[in-house]
Protein backbone atom coordinates (compact mmCIF):
# COMPACT_ATOMS: atom_id res chain seq x y z
CA UNK A 1 0.00 0.00 0.00
CA UNK A 2 1.38 3.64 -0.74
CA UNK A 3 2.14 5.56 1.79
CA UNK A 4 2.80 8.82 0.12
CA UNK A 5 1.67 10.89 -3.10
CA UNK A 6 4.64 10.21 -4.37
CA UNK A 7 4.60 6.41 -3.65
CA UNK A 8 0.98 6.36 -5.41
CA UNK A 9 2.85 8.21 -8.75
CA UNK A 10 5.85 6.41 -8.55
CA UNK A 11 4.09 3.14 -8.52
CA UNK A 12 1.36 4.29 -11.77
CA UNK A 13 4.29 5.27 -13.46
CA UNK A 14 6.09 1.74 -12.74
CA UNK A 15 3.26 -0.11 -13.49
CA UNK A 16 2.82 1.59 -17.30
CA UNK A 17 6.49 1.12 -17.59
CA UNK A 18 6.15 -2.89 -16.40
CA UNK A 19 6.91 -4.37 -19.75
CA UNK A 20 9.97 -1.46 -21.10
CA UNK A 21 13.24 -2.76 -21.37
CA UNK A 22 15.80 -1.28 -19.51
CA UNK A 23 18.57 -1.43 -21.44
CA UNK A 24 19.37 -3.48 -24.50
CA UNK A 25 23.34 -2.29 -26.02
CA UNK A 26 26.09 -4.84 -25.64
CA UNK A 27 28.62 -4.71 -23.34
CA UNK A 28 31.11 -2.57 -23.92
CA UNK A 29 34.17 -5.03 -22.75
CA UNK A 30 35.00 -7.73 -25.37
CA UNK A 31 34.54 -11.16 -23.53
CA UNK A 32 37.77 -12.13 -24.40
CA UNK A 33 39.30 -10.38 -21.25
CA UNK A 34 37.77 -12.88 -19.12
CA UNK A 35 38.87 -16.12 -21.15
CA UNK A 36 42.35 -15.88 -19.62
CA UNK A 37 43.38 -14.89 -16.58
CA UNK A 38 46.04 -12.00 -17.44
CA UNK A 39 49.46 -12.24 -15.12
CA UNK A 40 48.80 -9.20 -13.52
CA UNK A 41 45.50 -10.43 -11.88
CA UNK A 42 47.20 -13.79 -10.31
CA UNK A 43 50.66 -14.46 -10.54
CA UNK A 44 52.58 -18.06 -9.40
CA UNK A 45 48.98 -19.67 -8.89
CA UNK A 46 47.92 -22.93 -10.15
CA UNK A 47 44.77 -21.88 -12.52
CA UNK A 48 42.06 -23.97 -13.39
CA UNK A 49 39.61 -22.45 -14.97
CA UNK A 50 38.03 -18.99 -15.88
CA UNK A 51 34.68 -18.65 -16.87
CA UNK A 52 31.56 -15.85 -16.94
CA UNK A 53 29.82 -15.05 -13.44
CA UNK A 54 27.59 -12.75 -12.86
CA UNK A 55 26.23 -9.89 -15.10
CA UNK A 56 26.53 -6.38 -15.85
CA UNK A 57 25.65 -3.89 -18.23
CA UNK A 58 29.36 -1.92 -17.61
CA UNK A 59 31.67 -4.96 -17.21
CA UNK A 60 32.98 -8.54 -17.79
CA UNK A 61 32.44 -10.33 -15.20
CA UNK A 62 33.94 -13.60 -14.04
CA UNK A 63 35.05 -17.04 -11.56
CA UNK A 64 38.92 -18.27 -10.94
CA UNK A 65 39.11 -21.74 -9.84
CA UNK A 66 42.84 -22.50 -8.57
CA UNK A 67 44.73 -24.82 -6.87
CA UNK A 68 46.26 -23.61 -3.63
CA UNK A 69 50.01 -25.29 -3.16
CA UNK A 70 48.26 -27.59 -0.31
CA UNK A 71 45.95 -29.43 -2.73
CA UNK A 72 42.89 -26.88 -1.76
CA UNK A 73 40.20 -25.27 -4.31
CA UNK A 74 39.91 -21.77 -3.95
CA UNK A 75 38.22 -19.31 -6.07
CA UNK A 76 38.46 -15.62 -6.77
CA UNK A 77 35.69 -13.13 -8.48
CA UNK A 78 37.22 -10.85 -11.66
CA UNK A 79 35.48 -8.16 -12.84
CA UNK A 80 36.93 -6.35 -15.91
CA UNK A 81 36.82 -2.49 -17.33
CA UNK A 82 38.45 -0.20 -20.04
CA UNK A 83 39.59 3.08 -20.86
CA UNK A 84 39.62 5.90 -18.36
CA UNK A 85 36.12 4.95 -16.93
CA UNK A 86 36.74 1.65 -16.48
CA UNK A 87 40.29 2.24 -14.54
CA UNK A 88 38.20 5.40 -12.23
CA UNK A 89 35.53 2.54 -11.71
CA UNK A 90 37.30 -0.48 -10.18
CA UNK A 91 39.97 2.05 -8.21
CA UNK A 92 36.40 3.28 -7.12
CA UNK A 93 35.26 0.12 -5.79
CA UNK A 94 38.10 -1.22 -4.53
CA UNK A 95 38.48 2.06 -2.30
CA UNK A 96 34.73 1.12 -1.39
CA UNK A 97 34.67 -2.19 -0.51
CA UNK A 98 38.10 -1.76 1.09
CA UNK A 99 36.51 0.69 3.70
CA UNK A 100 33.17 -1.46 4.06
CA UNK A 101 35.51 -4.79 4.76
CA UNK A 102 37.29 -2.88 7.38
CA UNK A 103 34.39 -1.57 9.09
CA UNK A 104 32.31 -4.72 8.97
CA UNK A 105 34.53 -7.42 7.78
CA UNK A 106 31.62 -10.07 7.64
CA UNK A 107 29.72 -8.05 5.72
CA UNK A 108 31.73 -7.88 2.29
CA UNK A 109 34.25 -10.34 -0.19
CA UNK A 110 37.55 -9.34 0.60
CA UNK A 111 38.78 -6.73 -1.77
CA UNK A 112 41.98 -7.93 -2.45
CA UNK A 113 43.32 -5.80 -5.79
CA UNK A 114 43.12 -3.47 -8.76
CA UNK A 115 45.35 -3.20 -11.35
CA UNK A 116 45.73 -2.90 -15.30
CA UNK A 117 46.11 -5.75 -17.15
CA UNK A 118 49.70 -6.39 -18.86
CA UNK A 119 48.40 -7.66 -21.93
CA UNK A 120 46.71 -4.63 -22.57
CA UNK A 121 47.15 -0.85 -20.63
CA UNK A 122 43.82 -0.17 -21.58
CA UNK A 123 42.24 -2.95 -19.74
CA UNK A 124 41.75 -2.82 -16.00
CA UNK A 125 40.56 -5.62 -13.21
CA UNK A 126 38.90 -5.57 -9.29
CA UNK A 127 39.86 -8.91 -8.06
CA UNK A 128 38.16 -9.98 -4.89
CA UNK A 129 37.18 -13.39 -3.40
CA UNK A 130 34.49 -15.18 -4.45
CA UNK A 131 31.84 -15.97 -1.98
CA UNK A 132 28.81 -18.48 -3.04
CA UNK A 133 25.77 -16.50 -3.02
CA UNK A 134 21.94 -17.67 -3.32
CA UNK A 135 19.27 -15.98 -5.80
CA UNK A 136 17.88 -14.39 -3.27
CA UNK A 137 17.48 -11.18 -1.37
CA UNK A 138 19.26 -11.39 2.56
CA UNK A 139 17.03 -12.06 5.29
CA UNK A 140 15.57 -9.07 6.71
CA UNK A 141 16.01 -8.62 9.76
CA UNK A 142 19.70 -10.13 9.30
CA UNK A 143 20.36 -7.36 6.90
CA UNK A 144 19.21 -4.83 8.35
CA UNK A 145 20.99 -5.28 11.44
CA UNK A 146 24.10 -5.71 9.47
CA UNK A 147 23.71 -2.35 7.63
CA UNK A 148 22.92 -0.52 11.00
CA UNK A 149 26.20 -1.83 12.28
CA UNK A 150 28.11 -0.52 9.23
CA UNK A 151 26.67 2.84 9.64
CA UNK A 152 27.16 2.60 13.28
CA UNK A 153 30.87 1.30 13.82
CA UNK A 154 31.76 3.91 11.01
CA UNK A 155 33.40 7.23 11.19
CA UNK A 156 34.52 9.88 8.65
CA UNK A 157 38.46 10.16 8.59
CA UNK A 158 38.05 13.98 8.11
CA UNK A 159 34.84 14.20 10.13
CA UNK A 160 33.34 15.55 7.03
CA UNK A 161 30.54 14.51 4.32
CA UNK A 162 32.15 12.98 0.93
CA UNK A 163 35.21 10.18 0.38
CA UNK A 164 38.76 10.14 -0.44
CA UNK A 165 38.54 9.65 -4.03
CA UNK A 166 35.66 9.70 -6.70
CA UNK A 167 33.35 6.69 -6.77
CA UNK A 168 31.27 5.41 -9.50
CA UNK A 169 27.64 4.49 -9.83
CA UNK A 170 27.49 2.89 -13.17
CA UNK A 171 29.70 4.30 -15.17
CA UNK A 172 29.49 7.64 -14.03
CA UNK A 173 31.39 9.39 -11.14
CA UNK A 174 29.20 10.97 -8.21
CA UNK A 175 30.34 14.13 -5.61
CA UNK A 176 32.78 12.64 -3.13
CA UNK A 177 34.78 16.24 -2.74
CA UNK A 178 34.90 16.81 1.49
CA UNK A 179 32.01 19.15 2.38
CA UNK A 180 31.00 20.41 5.90
CA UNK A 181 27.07 19.99 5.93
CA UNK A 182 25.21 17.31 4.77
CA UNK A 183 22.95 20.02 2.77
CA UNK A 184 25.53 21.55 0.95
CA UNK A 185 27.31 18.45 0.13
CA UNK A 186 23.62 16.72 -1.33
CA UNK A 187 22.51 19.86 -2.59
CA UNK A 188 26.19 20.01 -5.01
CA UNK A 189 25.57 16.29 -5.40
CA UNK A 190 21.95 16.75 -6.93
CA UNK A 191 23.02 19.52 -9.01
CA UNK A 192 25.78 17.26 -10.63
CA UNK A 193 23.60 14.53 -11.47
CA UNK A 194 20.89 16.77 -12.79
CA UNK A 195 23.39 18.24 -15.47
CA UNK A 196 24.49 14.38 -16.38
CA UNK A 197 21.10 13.42 -16.50
CA UNK A 198 20.44 16.73 -18.53
CA UNK A 199 23.06 15.87 -21.04
CA UNK A 200 21.55 12.12 -21.07
CA UNK A 201 18.58 12.91 -22.18
CA UNK A 202 17.90 16.06 -22.81
CA UNK A 203 16.52 19.41 -21.92
CA UNK A 204 12.89 19.27 -20.61
CA UNK A 205 10.95 22.60 -19.59
CA UNK A 206 9.27 21.09 -16.43
CA UNK A 207 11.93 19.30 -15.34
CA UNK A 208 13.90 22.96 -15.16
CA UNK A 209 11.55 24.21 -13.34
CA UNK A 210 11.14 21.32 -10.56
CA UNK A 211 14.87 21.73 -10.56
CA UNK A 212 14.86 24.93 -9.60
CA UNK A 213 12.26 25.10 -6.99
CA UNK A 214 13.90 21.34 -5.63
CA UNK A 215 17.11 23.10 -5.31
CA UNK A 216 15.83 26.39 -3.81
CA UNK A 217 13.03 25.25 -1.59
CA UNK A 218 12.67 21.53 -1.18
CA UNK A 219 16.65 20.80 0.48
CA UNK A 220 17.00 23.42 2.21
CA UNK A 221 13.06 22.54 3.75
CA UNK A 222 14.14 18.65 4.50
CA UNK A 223 18.10 18.80 5.09
CA UNK A 224 18.77 21.96 7.16
CA UNK A 225 16.35 20.81 9.84
CA UNK A 226 18.80 18.21 10.65
CA UNK A 227 21.95 20.36 11.50
CA UNK A 228 20.17 23.76 12.83
CA UNK A 229 18.20 24.41 16.25
CA UNK A 230 20.27 21.66 18.62
CA UNK A 231 19.95 18.68 15.80
CA UNK A 232 22.82 16.46 14.67
CA UNK A 233 23.84 14.34 12.08
CA UNK A 234 27.42 12.54 12.04
CA UNK A 235 28.47 11.25 8.28
CA UNK A 236 28.40 7.61 8.10
CA UNK A 237 29.67 5.31 5.57
CA UNK A 238 27.05 3.95 3.20
CA UNK A 239 27.60 1.40 0.66
CA UNK A 240 26.03 4.26 -2.24
CA UNK A 241 24.04 1.88 -4.60
CA UNK A 242 22.16 -0.53 -1.95
CA UNK A 243 19.48 -2.08 -4.46
CA UNK A 244 18.61 -5.97 -4.40
CA UNK A 245 20.83 -6.26 -7.37
CA UNK A 246 23.75 -5.82 -5.30
CA UNK A 247 23.35 -7.75 -2.05
CA UNK A 248 22.51 -11.60 -1.73
CA UNK A 249 23.24 -14.35 1.41
CA UNK A 250 26.18 -16.59 2.00
CA UNK A 251 25.18 -19.47 0.33
CA UNK A 252 26.78 -21.98 3.14
CA UNK A 253 26.07 -19.49 6.15
CA UNK A 254 22.80 -17.34 5.28
CA UNK A 255 24.13 -13.95 6.23
CA UNK A 256 23.99 -10.82 4.23
CA UNK A 257 26.81 -9.95 1.46
CA UNK A 258 26.74 -6.53 -0.25
CA UNK A 259 28.94 -5.79 -2.87
CA UNK A 260 29.75 -3.21 -6.02
CA UNK A 261 29.86 -0.40 -3.32
CA UNK A 262 30.22 3.24 -4.51
CA UNK A 263 30.99 4.17 -1.55
CA UNK A 264 30.63 8.08 0.38
CA UNK A 265 30.25 9.23 4.02
CA UNK A 266 26.45 10.56 4.35
CA UNK A 267 23.41 10.41 6.21
CA UNK A 268 22.96 6.92 6.88
CA UNK A 269 19.15 7.52 6.02
CA UNK A 270 20.41 7.82 2.10
CA UNK A 271 20.98 4.36 2.12
CA UNK A 272 17.65 3.48 1.65
CA UNK A 273 16.47 5.55 -1.07
CA UNK A 274 16.85 2.36 -3.48
CA UNK A 275 14.46 0.58 -0.82
CA UNK A 276 11.93 3.19 -1.88
CA UNK A 277 10.95 2.05 -5.57
CA UNK A 278 8.25 -0.91 -5.73
CA UNK A 279 10.54 -2.01 -8.73
CA UNK A 280 12.68 -3.44 -6.03
CA UNK A 281 12.57 -6.79 -4.22
CA UNK A 282 14.42 -4.95 -1.21
CA UNK A 283 11.80 -2.24 0.10
CA UNK A 284 9.67 -0.04 2.05
CA UNK A 285 9.23 -2.97 4.98
CA UNK A 286 12.97 -2.86 5.17
CA UNK A 287 13.29 0.69 5.87
CA UNK A 288 11.37 0.09 9.11
CA UNK A 289 13.37 -3.20 10.13
CA UNK A 290 16.52 -0.66 9.71
CA UNK A 291 14.92 2.12 12.17
CA UNK A 292 14.47 -0.49 14.81
CA UNK A 293 18.35 -0.92 14.79
CA UNK A 294 19.31 3.14 14.30
CA UNK A 295 16.99 5.86 15.35
CA UNK A 296 15.37 7.99 12.48
CA UNK A 297 17.04 11.57 12.63
CA UNK A 298 15.29 14.40 14.05
CA UNK A 299 12.85 15.69 12.52
CA UNK A 300 11.18 12.39 12.94
CA UNK A 301 8.19 13.51 10.98
CA UNK A 302 10.38 14.57 7.79
CA UNK A 303 12.04 10.77 7.52
CA UNK A 304 9.70 9.49 4.50
CA UNK A 305 10.14 13.30 2.52
CA UNK A 306 13.48 12.82 2.90
CA UNK A 307 13.57 9.55 1.79
CA UNK A 308 11.70 10.16 -1.85
CA UNK A 309 13.93 13.77 -1.85
CA UNK A 310 17.05 11.04 -1.63
CA UNK A 311 15.20 8.82 -4.60
CA UNK A 312 14.87 11.42 -6.59
CA UNK A 313 18.85 11.34 -6.70
CA UNK A 314 18.66 7.64 -6.97
CA UNK A 315 16.72 7.98 -9.59
CA UNK A 316 18.49 11.02 -11.50
CA UNK A 317 21.34 8.09 -11.48
CA UNK A 318 19.22 5.64 -13.49
CA UNK A 319 17.64 7.80 -15.65
CA UNK A 320 21.53 9.17 -16.64
CA UNK A 321 22.95 5.81 -17.28
CA UNK A 322 20.43 4.85 -19.67
CA UNK A 323 20.27 7.34 -22.79
CA UNK A 324 16.99 7.26 -24.67
CA UNK A 325 15.22 5.41 -21.69
CA UNK A 326 12.53 7.91 -20.20
CA UNK A 327 11.07 5.79 -18.02
CA UNK A 328 12.99 6.98 -14.99
CA UNK A 329 12.77 11.05 -15.82
CA UNK A 330 8.87 10.48 -16.13
CA UNK A 331 9.50 9.13 -12.34
CA UNK A 332 11.39 12.04 -11.39
CA UNK A 333 9.33 14.84 -12.69
CA UNK A 334 6.29 13.31 -10.82
CA UNK A 335 8.19 12.75 -7.41
CA UNK A 336 9.56 16.22 -8.00
CA UNK A 337 6.73 17.68 -8.82
CA UNK A 338 4.68 16.05 -5.38
CA UNK A 339 7.53 17.73 -3.12
CA UNK A 340 7.73 21.44 -4.14
CA UNK A 341 3.72 21.22 -4.20
CA UNK A 342 3.96 19.93 -0.22
CA UNK A 343 7.15 22.68 0.47
CA UNK A 344 6.31 25.64 -1.57
CA UNK A 345 7.74 27.94 1.39
CA UNK A 346 11.05 26.04 1.67
CA UNK A 347 13.12 26.20 4.90
CA UNK A 348 11.66 30.02 5.64
CA UNK A 349 8.31 28.63 5.98
CA UNK A 350 8.67 25.68 7.84
CA UNK A 351 10.56 28.27 10.25
CA UNK A 352 7.63 30.31 10.44
CA UNK A 353 5.05 27.84 10.78
CA UNK A 354 7.28 26.62 13.98
CA UNK A 355 7.52 29.63 15.57
CA UNK A 356 4.01 30.18 14.96
CA UNK A 357 3.43 26.38 17.01
CA UNK A 358 5.83 27.47 19.71
CA UNK A 359 4.05 30.31 20.46
CA UNK A 360 0.73 28.71 20.85
CA UNK A 361 2.01 25.72 22.92
CA UNK A 362 3.35 28.54 25.07
CA UNK A 363 0.45 30.44 25.80
CA UNK A 364 -1.74 27.24 25.86
CA UNK A 365 0.79 25.84 28.96
CA UNK A 366 1.22 29.31 30.71
CA UNK A 367 -2.51 31.13 29.80
CA UNK A 368 -2.76 33.09 33.38
CA UNK A 369 1.03 34.73 32.11
CA UNK A 370 -0.72 35.79 28.78
CA UNK A 371 -3.20 37.47 30.90
CA UNK A 372 -0.95 39.56 33.51
CA UNK A 373 1.05 40.69 30.09
CA UNK A 374 -2.22 41.91 29.17
CA UNK A 375 -4.08 43.31 32.04
CA UNK A 376 -0.53 45.22 32.52
CA UNK A 377 -0.43 46.70 29.31
CA UNK A 378 -4.16 47.93 29.95
CA UNK A 379 -2.97 49.71 33.44
CA UNK A 380 0.13 51.65 31.81
CA UNK A 381 -0.89 54.88 30.92
CA UNK A 382 1.28 55.26 28.48
CA UNK A 383 -0.54 52.35 26.38
CA UNK A 384 -3.78 54.45 26.12
CA UNK A 385 -4.60 56.09 23.32
CA UNK A 386 -5.96 59.81 23.40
Amino acid sequence: MPDTVTDKVADKVADNMADEVIWDKEIDVPKKWIEFVDENVLASTQIKSIGPHGASYWTRTAEIETEQEDGSALSFFLKVTQHDTGKGMVTGEFASMTALHNTVPDLTPSPIAWGTYASDPNVHFFLCSFVDMTDDVPDIQKFTAKIAELHKKSASPTGKYGFSIPTYLGTIPQETAWTDSWEEFFTKSMKRWLVVEENSQGYDEEMKRLSEALLSKVIPRLLRPLETGGRKIQPCLVHGDLWDGNTSSNAETDSPVIFDASCVYAHNEVEMAPWRPIRHKIGKPYVRAYHKHFPISAPEEDQDDRNALYCIRFNMCSSALYPGNLRFRRIIIEEMRALVEKFPDGYEGWEKEKDIHLNINEIRSNPAKDLINYSTKKKDPMMQGP
